[in-house]
């Protein structure tokens, strides 16, 4: 599992150039799997969102776009640099006020349980030193039944497809995230962490085992990323 410390470090590191490599490398696919995370949520309209490991918020802001604007939205996340980096987007633009930030981890959420009737985590699921231990806190903190736990992360993608797809991973990826962020070890350690994930059917026996009741799964982009919906 990843060092918290090594990952706070990596993704502070990176902050400034975070949203110009996302885009990049992911061809701008990053933008559609977040839509698709967002309608899934914008289905049940729930009464109060909460999203984790939220970065430089880009979860967040596409969900106040979707949302009636009375539905507010909290962003967590441990790393200050990206919250700072969040911070800056959100007064760009007065419709996202209902939005928080606030500083803190997904392994001991400062909320009270049965707090939020969405839980959303993109890309930030791999990253955590404890999976079943932040499965459990989301858990905790969702109401029940009407309550999700929408986690949206890379994945395994089909047999045909990767042989190309490690191969950008290992060799292009890195190259062109050194170019633009000028941090290589970070987009070395995030291919690493992908390649070596669990496939979409084990995430959802983790998510199972943590106390979840129900959990479907879609899978994107030639399976590269899923998306779990999970009951509480």
């Amino acid at each position: 599992m990843p060092d918290p410390a090594d990952v706070r470090s990596m993704f502070g590191r990176i902050a400034g150039r975070y949203d110009l490599a996302n885009r990049a490398l992911s061809f701008g696919a990053d933008v559609w799997w977040r839509r698709r995370l967002v309608r899934e949520v914008r289905r049940r309209k729930p009464a109060e969102v909460v999203d984790l490991a939220t970065g430089s918020g880009d979860v967040a802001f596409a969900l106040a776009r979707a949302l009636p604007p009375d539905t507010p939205i909290l962003g967590l996340d441990f790393c200050q640099p990206m919250l700072d980096r969040a911070e800056q987007k959100r007064s760009a633009r007065p419709s996202y006020d209902r939005i928080t930030f606030m500083l803190g981890d997904s392994l001991e959420i400062p909320l009270e349980d049965d707090s939020a009737e969405a839980v959303t985590m993109a890309f930030g699921f791999r990253n955590l030193a404890d999976r079943r231990r932040g499965l459990e806190e989301c858990r905790r903190i969702l109401r029940r039944p009407a309550g999700r736990l929408y986690v949206l992360e890379f994945s395994q993608p089909v047999r045909w497809f990767r042989p190309f797809y490690y191969f950008y991973l290992k060799t292009i990826l890195p190259r062109a995230a050194t170019l633009l962020t000028g941090d290589r070890a970070a987009y070395n350690y995030l291919a690493g962490s992908i390649e070596s994930f669990p496939t979409r059917e084990e995430v959802s026996e983790e998510i199972l085992a943590a106390g979840f009741v129900d959990v479907r799964s879609i899978a994107m982009t030639f399976g590269v990323v899923a998306l779990h919906i999970a009951i509480p």
